[in-house]
């Protein structure tokens, strides 16, 4: 991510696609742990994720 905000290109579909890509790692995380406190950590990371793609749609 920070290699890609340094760029001078659009930036905002790259954002997005690593964003849904830090997605589907946290639903790994949640899915495969066996502790409540990962889990609720990774719903928390979800929660946060989904914030930061909301803000990346608007970039070009």
């Amino acid at each position: 991510m920070s290699d890609t905000l340094q760029s001078d290109d659009a930036i905002g579909r790259r954002l997005d696609f690593l964003m849904q890509e830090l997605n589907r790692e946290a639903n790994t995380l949640s899915s495969k742990s066996i502790d409540a406190r990962v889990t609720r950590a990774a719903v928390d990371l979800k929660v946060l994720i989904e914030q930061m793609r909301e803000q990346v749609q608007n970039l070009e």
